[in-house]
């Protein structure tokens, strides 16, 4: 008999009830009904919705990447291919892990609420941060390698990550109209941005 997961089950279920209700909608006596158990069992596990909420960022994020089987390993990542390829290979990673399924719903909800939800907000800001950081660390190896050479390297690791999230996101959007991403965007915007860094011969 597989033990219970009352943890994940309630994760699960607020991920649910926000898709349907929307974040600022679901309270917590409706995540105690909906997993089965007592409203003082649910402050057991977790103080408050934001806590659930948090935990619910790290849980998926986490989850996504292991399922995206992404390289963190930045030596290896740049250690073969050109500049261009690397960014590109980068850059689906990163898109493996806003596409999963559960990722981009818990995304979708926090975009609709960060208006009005401070928490929503906080975990799009921490998102951001985290990858301009990884960004950031990539571009280090890849001027080391000397494939690229950046002049700030903090400016360009702004640019590159806050550009490649606004390009996923409008792809999103065409996909929810109903519109292909015909124009390549973001092979065009990866080969500009190589055009300006690159030091490959």
């Amino acid at each position: 008999m597989t033990k219970r997961n009352t943890k994940e089950d309630i994760l699960t279920a607020t991920l649910e009830l926000a898709a349907e209700k929307g974040l600022g909608n679901v309270s917590m006596q409706q995540i105690a009904d909906m997993v089965g158990i007592r409203k003082a069992s649910l402050y057991n596990h977790y103080p408050s919705k934001d806590d659930i909420v948090d935990a619910m960022y790290s849980t998926i994020r986490e989850a996504s990447k292991k399922r995206a089987e992404v390289e963190t390993d930045y030596e290896r990542l740049v250690s073969e291919g050109s500049l261009e390829s690397i960014l590109t290979n980068a850059v689906d990673s990163y898109r493996m892990i806003v596409s999963d399924p559960q990722m981009n719903l818990f995304y979708r909800i926090l975009m609709n609420e960060r208006s009005v939800n401070s928490v929503a907000s906080e975990i799009m800001v921490r998102e951001t941060e985290t990858m301009i950081d990884a960004t950031k660390r990539l571009f280090e190896v890849i001027q080391k390698k000397g494939k690229a050479e950046f002049h700030d390297i903090d400016s360009a690791a702004i640019s590159f990550a806050m550009a490649v999230h606004s390009i996923i996101d409008h792809e999103f959007d065409l996909l929810q109209i109903g519109k292909d991403c015909e124009n390549n965007m973001m092979g065009k915007f990866i080969r500009e941005f190589c055009h300006a860094y690159g030091k490959e011969e």
